[in-house]
């Protein structure tokens, strides 16, 4: 079964993602924050198909984690979620670890269209774009 950890300071959204997740039939680990969801990570030694995290959150942010998973477990699948322009910025230099960055607010079919995306491996645009033009100069 796949497995998927949620990290989300948002106790309603992480509820929200959670229980999509979970009736689209995947195992899902919650965390209430970046910190969590890395002791999480570790202990279960990067035993997770896909990470979903928020990127503003208390004690790690979605990009301190993101950059502590992707170094220690990088065959796990990093996908953040934000509803903060500012911070969807941040997460432009982490192609390389980010699958993409889903903006909230979202809807169900818009999240679990995106969860399956990046489980089965389809390049994003960015990801995309960013491999061409390096084909090109290259």
């Amino acid at each position: 079964m796949t497995r998927i950890l949620i990290a989300e300071d948002d106790e309603n959204v992480r509820r929200f993602v959670a229980q999509a997740l979970k009736m689209s039939g995947y195992d899902v680990e919650e965390a209430s924050d970046g910190g969590l969801a890395a002791e999480i990570m570790e202990e279960e030694q990067g035993a997770f198909d896909l990470l979903l995290s928020d990127i503003k959150m208390p004690i790690m942010d979605g990009i301190g984690l993101a950059l502590e998973v992707g170094a220690k477990y990088p065959q796990v699948i990093i996908l953040l979620m934000t509803g903060f322009a500012d911070q969807r910025e941040r997460a432009h230099g982490l192609d390389a670890l980010v699958y993409d960055v889903i903006v909230k607010p979202f809807s169900l079919a818009d999240l679990l269209a995106k969860v399956e995306d990046a489980l089965a491996g389809k390049p994003i645009e960015i990801l995309s774009l960013s491999r061409q033009e390096m084909n090109k100069a290259g």
